[in-house]
């Protein structure tokens, strides 16, 4: 099946914002063994997007379109899709109720303009949206089936997984079964992981298991599509090839299928009743982020300390005398974990303290990564050296402290070489 991506709206045309959303779209479809032929990316300009729209009609069998569904003037895609399929736009009473009801459950009044996002080309076929008032709809363009979809991302990404790939597999005429089973792992890079599950494939029968990576630094993500007859037969051809992956990658795994490694973090802690504090330089506060919005972390949080000068987080924590200069120490990282989980009378405290390198370039960094984690049953720590931009080595940085935190909590080794570190001593590259 032939399918197109037609993503609208001068910002993504002009490059103003980046367009994650079409990323998404090709990802979640590949997932379902769909591949997406053409994107095309249109501003907002109605002969620009009727042109579009006509030309995807006449060589694709399926066309989502993204964005262009809200209440404003430049908000086009059912006015030129009516003009495509050459039918009127008529109000559909059902999303207008819709509507009116999602602005009443908000004690608030429904603006007028709001109502341009029920007029829809005649004949359309409604695409739910639970999570916000852009109408996603379905109409037939020429040859080929489009679907219009919201360009807020959770919009988007409800709209695609429940209504729009459901959709495309029936018209596809795929008979099978399809699940995706994800692992998500830390400290191991995509041609490593390659190399360490080659032949895992050949675990399942019929060639029913396909192997794929996503690397989004400072993660890795390891997918396994599987194809059956039923959700059984998925399970079966599945179950050895997950098992393997699981031996080999080891402590590695940090989360599975829709887990996040502070969403593990959290529920291990709240498992325990325990709480945490967490103390950071240069991170600029991005752990205590990472975990300090999930539900349930307002029982698990005690405190967040972030500061760039080390003496300054050391006084935060309650560990005096400490140079702002001189160099960060893994006695230092102790000293101030423990320091802090007696100070906020937490269970558990984190301190992960950078020391930053910068080379003759400006452009590669060294960080000097020294941390610790304090339980009133003892103490854990460990020192990293991890090598590259300013952000490659902030989010490594933050990644590694958690990572370490979500070992230690489920009872596994903290000072496992993970392949972004780099031996101590070595410098910025020149």
């Amino acid at each position: 099946m032939r399918i197109e991506v037609i993503c609208t709206g001068d910002e993504v045309l002009t490059g103003k914002i980046v367009n994650t959303n079409f990323s998404y779209i090709t990802q979640k479809l590949e997932d379902f063994g769909l591949s997406v032929a053409w994107e095309t990316t249109v501003g907002d300009d109605r002969e620009s997007l009727l042109t579009a729209f006509r030309l995807a009609g006449e060589r694709a069998d399926a066309v989502i379109v993204n964005g262009g569904l809200g209440p404003t003037v430049d908000d086009l895609s059912q006015e030129i899709a009516a003009r495509a399929a050459g039918v009127e736009l008529v109000l559909s009473e059902e999303w207008l109720s819709r509507m009116e009801e999602y602005f009443q459950r908000r004690g608030r009044p429904m603006p007028s303009s709001n109502r341009k996002q029920a007029m829809l080309p005649r004949g359309s076929e409604i695409l739910d949206n639970p999570v916000g008032t852009a109408c996603g709809f379905a109409v037939t363009i020429g040859h080929a089936r489009f679907f219009f979809t919201p360009g807020v991302p959770r919009e988007l990404r409800r709209m695609l997984e429940q209504e729009i790939v459901p959709r495309l597999m029936a018209m596809s005429g795929v008979q099978v079964a399809i699940r995706l089973k994800r692992f998500h792992s830390y400290g191991i890079g995509e041609s490593h992981a390659d190399t360490l599950l080659q032949g895992v494939e050949a675990l399942a029968p019929e060639g029913a298991v396909k192997l794929g990576f996503r690397a989004h630094y400072p993660e890795l993500e390891t997918k396994l599509t599987v194809r059956g007859a039923d959700a059984e037969d998925i399970a079966r051809k599945l179950a050895p090839v997950e098992q393997e992956v699981r031996r080999r990658f080891g402590n590695f795994i940090l989360a599975e299928d829709d887990q996040t490694l502070e969403g593990v973090i959290v529920a291990e802690l709240a498992r325990r009743n325990a709480t945490l504090t967490v103390v950071e330089t240069f991170t600029s506060g991005l752990i205590c982020a990472r975990i300090g919005h999930l539900p349930g972390a307002e029982r698990v949080v005690r405190r967040g300390l972030a500061a760039r000068d080390l003496g300054e987080v050391c006084a935060a924590a309650g560990v005096e005398g400490v140079p702002s200069t001189g160099g960060v120490s893994v006695r230092t990282a102790e000293a101030v974990a423990r320091a802090a989980r007696h100070r906020t009378a937490a269970t558990h405290a984190l301190a992960v303290l950078i020391d930053l390198d910068e080379g003759p370039d400006r452009i590669e960094f060294a960080g000097s990564i020294c941390l610790a984690i304090a339980t009133e049953s003892g103490i854990v720590s460990r020192r990293s050296r991890i090598v590259g931009g300013r952000d490659w080595v902030r989010l490594g940085a933050a990644e590694l402290g958690l990572d370490c935190l979500r070992r230690h909590l489920q009872g596994l080794p903290v000072t496992e070489r993970i392949d972004f570190e780099k031996t101590e001593g070595t410098p910025p590259s020149r």
